[in-house]
């Protein structure tokens, strides 16, 4: 389980990288007027240049990637309810995803920022669990189906 997990982790690296660049390509492409912004001004302020605003942020999606790329594993524990996976999984998520959506200035450091940020995160959570779960069910429902005409 463990050698699944750092596999899954490993490969989740790359993949935070390549989302971190398609979603910036998307803002830029609605926002920012013909320029690309691959990060957010506030950072690279913080940071002192964009070259460490740049590594900073990849680093991050890097290892947002290996965090969601582990957490994968939780969904093939076939000894726990789908509410302990959704649960441990919602909590790993956002344990890795808030800190780094804070240190790259995707939210706004307030209370406010962060409730915000940490709403959207579980309204876009809640979203991908429901296709998923219709889409088990039916996966589900269409097994049985072929089963019943055998």
């Amino acid at each position: 389980m463990k050698r699944k997990v750092l596999l899954r982790a490993l490969s989740g690296i790359p993949l935070g990288i390549a989302i971190e660049t398609v979603i910036s390509i998307v803002i830029s492409a609605l926002w920012a007027g013909g320029a690309y912004v691959s990060y957010e001004p506030s950072l690279v302020e913080s940071m002192g240049s964009e070259l460490r605003a740049m590594v900073l942020q990849t680093a991050l999606c890097a290892l947002l990637g290996a965090v969601f790329g582990g957490l994968s594993v939780i969904w093939e524990l076939e000894d726990w309810s789908l509410v302990k996976k959704t649960g441990i999984y919602f909590l790993g998520a956002s344990l890795g995803m808030l800190p780094i959506a804070w240190l790259t200035h995707w939210m706004e450091h307030s209370l406010g920022g962060f409730l915000g940020y940490f709403g959207t995160f579980a309204a876009i959570f809640a979203v991908v669990w429901l296709i998923q779960y219709a889409r088990a069910k039916r996966d589900v429902r269409k097994l049985n189906e072929r089963l019943n005409k055998q």
